[in-house]
């Protein structure tokens, strides 16, 4: 198993670590319900580092990024940053990811762990015209600060004014002796930033925010409080929500699909689905009957299969279980009652508005 440069520093902090993505990854530290309830509360930071960077750079950088992602591109300017989906000739989803501008002919992907080698050929392989594809992964580090109190904190350490920073842009700092990347982005439904630094300044960085963060009460978060802040804010995860075999419209993100665009690959299929030719859609469940639900639970209504969760868990926010489920097209009724088979036992949920929490 891979380990990110701040290994050791979880190891020190007590993390209980787990495989995740190839790596060595904290799942916790002091508790997963006291690490969910700070970051909603406080603030707390969590080590990204296993994430990748994929450079585009050339003159058909723009139309090459056009091509293999269903968002527009074109809607972009140096500085923001645009959430889409790598897709297939399929329509199916290769990799959700996030796409950052730096200038006309200069683009980065920031692509999940377990998917980077896999994008890397992806690219490679629909790469067109005057177009250079470089994978940057070992270059940075990558470090998510989140919470209410994220942005005092970071102020604390950098001069570049992030209240004028808005929610996916992103902007340039230096800190120590190298450039660092600041985006206004997250995954936790909360405030926050993702920090893209050198490896060899990312021990001190992380050391000098949980020393500044103290009186914030700042904690680290592992990759269980991750989860379930996630999953409050009704964001997919891939691999669960979506793969190969799925589209954006498919798992909730019809958002994130321009078809008035152009071509790209996939649109076809994507264009049908967006009609309301899908095979399965998302939906929201709330746990009626005392229960948790999980990956891979059937979802029933009237003792028929319609379904199976894709997440689930328990909201600490909302003391309920939760959970994003793929059912038939025709039971995506909002509060209409179905089951899930919990432990042979059909307990009554219903399905809710997206997402389960929202911040204020």
């Amino acid at each position: 198993m891979k380990k990110t440069t701040l290994y050791d520093e979880h190891v020190k902090l007590g993390a209980k670590m787990v495989p995740f993505a190839g790596f060595l990854m904290p799942i916790k530290y002091s508790g997963e319900l006291s690490e969910h309830k700070n970051v909603r509360e406080c603030a707390g930071i969590f080590d990204v580092s296993h994430m990748g960077e994929i450079f585009i750079t050339g003159i058909d950088a723009l139309a090459f990024c056009q091509k293999i992602t269903c968002n527009d591109v074109s809607k972009l300017t140096p500085g923001k940053i645009q959430y889409t989906v790598l897709c297939n000739e399929q329509g199916g989803a290769v990799d959700d990811c996030t796409l950052y501008m730096f200038s006309e002919n200069h683009y980065m992907f920031c692509v999940n762990a377990s998917n980077i080698d896999k994008d890397f050929s992806f690219m490679n392989a629909h790469k067109f015209g005057s177009v250079e594809i470089i994978n940057k992964s070992s270059d940075y580090d990558l470090l998510a600060l989140q919470g209410p109190q994220a942005e005092a904190i970071l102020q604390n350490i950098i001069d570049v004014p992030l209240k004028d920073l808005k929610s996916f842009w992103f902007t340039h700092g230096k800190i120590f002796k190298h450039d660092m990347i600041i985006s206004r982005t997250g995954y936790t439904g909360e405030d926050g930033f993702e920090l893209y630094i050198h490896p060899s300044e990312s021990k001190k960085l992380w050391e000098v925010l949980l020393e500044k963060g103290k009186d914030a009460n700042l904690l680290p978060i592992g990759l269980g409080a991750r989860d379930t802040l996630r999953l409050e804010a009704s964001y997919i995860l891939y691999g669960h929500e979506l793969d190969d075999d799925t589209s954006p419209i498919e798992a909730g993100i019809a958002w994130t699909v321009k078809l008035g665009k152009g071509d790209f690959l996939g649109k076809t299929t994507i264009a049908s689905h967006a009609d309301g030719q899908m095979r399965k859609k998302l939906v929201g469940l709330k746990m009626i009957d005392r229960g948790i639900p999980r990956s891979h639970y059937g979802v029933y209504f009237n003792n028929e299969k319609i379904g199976e969760i894709t997440s689930g868990g328990y909201s600490p926010t909302l003391d309920v279980g939760i959970a994003l489920a793929f059912v038939h097209p025709s039971y995506d009724k909002i509060l209409q009652h179905v089951d899930v088979e919990i432990r042979n036992n059909k307990l009554k949920t219903e399905i809710c508005k997206l997402p389960f929490y929202k911040r204020s």
